[in-house]
């Protein structure tokens, strides 16, 4: 039954001029959906329009690449090479033990490292504590195994780390062939990838989705690649793949003069942050860092490095009073799908302009004259001006004969930035590597009180040697 128009209520305007409170933040969360479709080359529009033919490709026009690439990249191939440029470090081959215990499940550490108080942070009031509480827990702990060691397979690894450690500061910075354990520093007590001992290093990269990349993908889409290899993935890498520990000193650095370079064909065509904040004094410095990375790519990383197509992260030292601005080399990456483009898509790298696609464009056009069957006349003519009318012609010729060949054009690359005002912004504020903080059983178990239950008993199983098992057993 309808309202009386005389017991309607009216209506109040809102005298809030305040947003939603999630406005801005689904907003950008919907941007940042859309450019990762975009990145992938998702189709995104409407089924029905068929004539418009702008719609991003199913699959992204890579060119093919083969595992010479992926290994011209890996960490051991190119250091030796650019040593004087790059971050001090040293390299600890792995053994196939090494490797199984990087893929084994489950994070069991060797016994704690012998430090001082002042290394290790750790009192030794907090060593008798935990001790203590591990003592107490049950009497079975120590009949199920855990005080094994499992770098008793590897004492030479082992021993290599430490001794590393300490020629290097006591402080390193970890990595495998390709990929440094960032997603997995929420487990660090200091949240950073800062190693002080060799625990320190196991911990991060057992628990990193990226460590596992390089272990078990790292010649995914490669042409050359068969389908026994990639069945037999795990014995095959490690019969290809030399995998070494990187272990770099650490050094505190600028982020936001952290850079990521994309060569295309020899060019440098595109840069981006590594940082995705936004920065004022970068937009005042661009041209001049432009400059700095491209000469550093011709002067020093090009006559070495020998890839047409690859991703180049630098890093730019400040001036100070004491040494000038510097750019250093961090890493060298594949031009593959797998490296993260930033703020650009693969879609755009692989599609824009550039002096590569310029020459290809020119010499598909010679091509073509050429088999066209009819040569044109070209007429040459050359205008001057009244006061050289009295010129030899043949002098004129001679020097046009003799003259150098024009300076090349010279390409300006695009360095992208993120602006006060981008609606991305909102969505890189968030914390990074989100996705790889915490295993799917555990996101699935805060689905319900009763699954997380289950999963915390699973765990206290695991922990204790699962002495339900060895009860039924016995």
């Amino acid at each position: 039954m309808p309202v009386p128009p005389s017991q309607q209520k009216e209506a109040k305007p809102c005298l809030s001029s305040k947003p939603p409170e999630h406005s801005i933040t689904f907003a950008s969360l919907l941007f940042f959906i859309y450019k990762q479709t975009f990145k992938m080359g998702i189709d995104t529009t409407d089924a029905v329009d068929n004539s418009d033919t702008t719609y991003a490709p199913l699959s992204l026009p890579f060119p093919p690449f083969t595992t010479s690439h992926i290994l011209a990249c890996s960490y051991h191939s190119w250091y030796p090479h650019f040593r004087s440029h790059s971050p001090k470090a040293r390299l600890v081959p792995l053994s196939q033990p090494f490797l199984d215990y990087l893929r084994a499940d489950g994070i069991v550490l060797p016994p704690d490292d012998q430090l001082n108080d002042d290394d290790s942070g750790f009192s030794e009031a907090n060593n008798d504590s935990a001790s203590n509480s591990n003592s107490d827990s049950g009497s079975d702990t120590d009949d199920d195994g855990q005080d094994t060691d499992p770098s008793e397979a590897w004492p030479e690894i082992h021993s290599a780390i430490r001794s590393t450690i300490s020629s290097l500061g006591g402080s390193v910075l970890p990595k495998l062939n390709w990929s440094a354990p960032k997603d997995a520093t929420w487990m660090s007590p200091t949240n950073d990838m800062a190693c002080r001992t060799a625990n320190d290093i196991y911990l991060l990269l057992k628990s990193s989705d990226f460590i596992i990349h390089d272990l078990e993908h790292a010649f995914d889409d490669c042409v050359d690649v068969t389908t026994t290899t990639n069945n037999n993935n795990n014995n095959n890498n490690n019969s290809i793949i030399p995998y070494h520990l990187i272990l770099r000193k650490k050094f505190e650095i600028n982020p936001a003069l952290e850079f990521r370079c994309f060569v295309r064909n020899r060019h440098l065509i595109a840069i981006s942050p590594r940082d995705m904040n936004h920065f004022d004094f970068l937009f005042d410095l661009a041209p001049r860092f432009k400059s700095l990375i491209t000469t550093f790519l011709h002067d020093v990383i090009l006559p070495k490095f020998h890839e047409p197509s690859f991703v180049l992260d630098v890093y730019i030292s400040p001036q100070t009073q004491s040494r000038k601005e510097r750019v250093w080399l961090i890493d060298l990456n594949p031009w593959a799908q797998h490296t993260d483009p930033l703020l650009f898509s693969w879609l755009e790298l692989l599609t824009m302009p550039g002096p590569d696609t310029d020459a290809q464009v020119e010499a598909e056009e010679s091509e073509s004259e050429s088999e066209g069957g009819e040569e044109k006349e070209v007429i040459r003519l050359c205008l001057k001006p009244v006061s050289d009318t009295n010129t030899d012609p043949h002098q004129d010729a001679e020097t046009d004969a003799t003259a150098p060949p024009p300076p090349p054009l010279i390409f300006d690359p695009e360095l992208r930035l993120v602006h006060r005002d981008d609606p991305e912004a909102y969505a890189f504020a968030s914390a990074k590597y989100s996705a790889h903080k915490l295993p799917k059983d555990v996101v699935d178990a805060s689905m319900t009180p009763s699954a997380m239950i289950r999963m915390m008993e699973e765990w206290r199983r695991v922990m204790h040697g699962r002495p339900d098992e060895a009860e039924d057993s016995g």
